[in-house]
């Protein structure tokens, strides 16, 4: 439970609430309580999409010139032919931006002192207090709306569009009880920075219903969304009243058929939401605050994912102009954002974003028979209400991106890991994963036995000794068409492709190690590691189930241990100050190698540096509201205390108790983490002995090992399995 004696008067200092479709920021004061609204499927339509460039045709052009080492002019040449194809092409451009929808605010006729706020984790209701005055509201996940109960006293309400200028024009209507409709047109910046009142959106008595709506301007493409509703009811009680306010995508609003009850509707809600919530439970006597920020961090992303997976902000926004327009970019955020949702046991908010490719899917096909005319997906570092590769520059060179649906690829494998469920692998897993091969069979060149990618780029990263982002053979290529390989051939053997995956997979370069004893980025001796950066993208194989080619291979784990330490040291200086997740990233992958004391400097400056009092992070420190962190935080401590390998079919499951236990942790206990198999665990540990209860769905063998050896167990069917293990003391640090 979070909680605070700040009152908040800006959205990014906000409580949140939310059901996962529809979320809430509330802040404000005893004088007056705001909620901002937001919806999942609220993108103003701002930058119409276009197809990606059809560069395909001077690919072997693009090759040569970075054969030559010419990187700066392959990444410029791919921008001057998108912009001859069409002028649109000749700046960036962005996705559409998810905005918030309107500020509703309460005045209450009786405010005080003694402010104090929390949130309570378990039932997903914002609390706010004040001498002879609460404030409860929550977003209902059954009822499908924020439900406000203000105790002691009444007040008056007002709707309104949230602050600020739109980038493209909003028309706007608010109707009330006694109010002729009033319209404010958003284009003109001096009526619009009015406020609520040019919205026509002045104080009401509680009673009755509001309806704001907004219509979009200017966006006449396929597709694009004309405006959205919100809607509001309010009521009298006995000791104050009830609000009850909903968005709805498009012109058409969905009106409140009746007045909830709020109290049955909290305690459903209460049902679904802590039934999530209390998958996982962390128990960490020395250190509540990591404990603290574990439940926050699940708390946000489980009030994000709807029926889709949460952007940038979750499925909140208080501006018109969000950063990097609040979409899912995948070139780490999202994989950031879901980390956690398998290992504490939540795997049904993984596939919304399933969901989401499978609407993206034409898109990422026309992506890769544009810009490289083969078969296959291509996914582009942005995904919005369109897949298209629209996004690049000569800076930030992004068609050069190939790994983006492989990696993807790495969630729909994990998705099958932590649950079983083979109706999945089958139809929905397999099928993706074969048309990614698809895609590399085409791209990658074999010369000589060895695989070669080119053009190629390490997410935002480049090399010391070049300056440009333009590559050739990032490790994250190589390791991501590698992981998709492995899935089919494992798992789909019998394919009349196997031989041509086989063929690619064997082909692949081996990593390689730099002069100064590191893992390196890019698989080409010509580019040398920069390590002051917020990415670790080739350290990617240690946010999941680690790679045995480096973990059994001495020379190449002690290479992965160096990088670790390194880009550690930049990050725990104070030339960093971005980009949270990047750090819990590479806090996750010192977990997985066995790095307790690194995994735990890790943990302690994120906890420092990266939460609001509100216990919202923000992706730099106290700047930028952001929820990537919100799943990179659980799953760290997560990877801190339970490892696993991949599990092969008929294969024993391969887990590791405490794998990074820090000596701050001498005694803890964690309920409900899921390992691959899917096994979930249960631990308590202390000095000497670790207990451990594991439970399989189905029959298997699983080998365990902790601080102090490895045991071998048969676990049948939905059977928990004790295990009382001596533990040695000291943290451990071996692989």
């Amino acid at each position: 439970m979070s909680g605070s004696t700040i009152a908040a008067e800006d959205w990014e200092h906000a409580l949140i609430t939310g059901n996962g479709r529809q979320g809430a920021l509330c802040y404000g004061s005893s004088a007056a309580l705001r909620f901002t609204l937001a919806h999942e499927r609220v993108f103003q339509p701002v930058t119409e999409p276009l197809p990606a460039p059809a560069t395909a045709a001077a690919l072997p052009r693009l090759r040569e010139m970075l054969r030559d080492g010419r990187f700066a002019e392959a990444a410029t040449e791919v921008c001057d032919l998108a912009a001859a194809e069409h002028p649109g092409f000749a700046e960036t451009r962005w996705i559409d931006p998810l905005i918030g929808t309107a500020t509703l605010t309460l005045i209450p006729d009786r405010p005080g002192r003694g402010w104090s706020r929390h949130t309570d984790f378990g039932t997903g209701v914002v609390r706010q207090q004040w001498d002879g005055g609460t404030c409860e509201a929550f977003f209902s996940r059954p009822a499908d709306a924020l439900l406000i109960r203000l105790t002691g006293g009444g007040g008056t309400l007002s709707l309104a569009p949230v602050a600020g200028l739109p980038e493209r024009p909003v028309d706007f209507s608010v109707e009330g009880p006694g109010q002729h409709p009033a319209g404010g047109a958003t284009e003109d910046p001096a009526r619009h920075s009015a406020g609520p009142a040019a919205a026509g959106s002045g104080q009401h008595p509680v009673g009755g219903d509001l309806t704001l709506t907004a219509r979009f301007r200017g966006a006449d493409w396929a597709g694009a969304l004309d405006g959205y509703t919100v809607t509001v009811r309010s009521w009298r009680t006995e000791s104050g009243f009830v609000v009850a306010a909903r968005t709805t995508p498009g012109l058409r609003p969905r009106p409140f058929t009746s007045m909830p009850d709020f109290e049955a509707a909290l305690a459903a809600h209460a049902a679904e939401h802590g039934d999530l919530f209390g998958r996982a439970r962390l128990d960490l006597p020395g250190d509540r605050r990591a404990q603290l920020l574990f439940d926050a961090g699940r708390y946000a992303i489980i009030s994000s994912t709807g029926t889709r997976p949460p952007t940038l902000q979750g499925v909140w926004s208080g501006t018109w102009s969000p950063p990097w327009r609040s979409g899912w970019t995948i070139d780490g955020n999202l994989q950031a954002a879901l980390l956690a949702v398998h290992t504490t046991g939540t795997p049904e908010l993984m596939p919304p974003l399933f969901d989401l490719l499978d609407d993206l899917r034409d898109d990422l096909r026309e992506n890769a028979r544009r810009l490289y005319r083969l078969p296959g997906l291509y996914a582009p570092a942005h995904l919005g209400t369109h897949g298209k590769q629209n996004h690049f520059g000569p800076i930030w060179c992004l068609t050069f991106w190939t790994a983006g649906a492989a990696w993807l690829g790495r969630l729909y494998l994990e998705h099958y890991q932590h649950t079983g469920d083979r109706s999945f692998l089958d139809d929905r897993a397999l099928p993706y994963l074969r048309e990614v091969a698809d895609f590399h069979l085409g791209f990658a060149e074999i010369d000589g036995g060895r695989a070669r990618f080119s053009p190629s780029y390490s997410p935002e990263n480049h090399p010391a000794n070049t300056g440009s982002q333009a590559t050739v053979d990032s490790a994250l290529d190589v390791q991501t068409t590698g992981d998709v390989l492995r899935a089919l051939l494992t798992h789909d053997p019998g394919d009349p492709r196997a031989p041509r995956w086989r063929a690619l997979l064997d082909a692949l370069p081996p990593h390689r190690i730099t002069a100064a004893g590191e893992l390196a980025e890019w698989l080409d001796p010509r580019f040398d590691d920069n390590h002051e950066h917020r990415h670790c993208s080739h350290l990617y194989p240690f946010y999941y189930a680690g790679d045995p080619a480096i973990e059994e291979d001495p020379a190449l784990r002690a290479a992965a241990v160096a990088t670790v330490r390194r880009r550690l040291r930049w990050w725990l200086s104070e030339a960093s100050d971005e980009m949270g997740y990047g750090l819990a990233l590479l806090g996750v992958a010192a977990a997985r190698l066995g790095l307790a004391a690194e995994a735990y400097a890790a943990l302690t400056r994120l906890a420092e540096a990266y939460w609001r009092p509100s216990l919202v992070p923000t992706h730099n420190r106290d700047h930028l509201f952001n929820v990537d962190l919100a799943g990179g935080f659980p799953a760290l401590v997560a990877a801190m205390l339970l490892a696993s390998r991949d599990v092969a079919p008929d294969g024993p499951a391969r887990l590791r108790l405490l794998p990074a236990l820090p000596a701050q942790w001498p005694a803890g206990g964690v309920h409900g983490l899921v390992a691959r198999g899917p096994v979930r665990v249960d631990l308590r540990w202390q000095p000497g002995l670790v207990a451990a209860t594991l439970t399989s769905p189905v029959t298997r063998d699983a080998v365990v090992t902790w601080p102090g050896g490895t045991v071998t167990v048969t676990l049948a069917a939905g059977v928990p399995h004790e295990l009382r293990l001596p533990r040695q003391p000291g943290p451990e640090r071996s692989r």
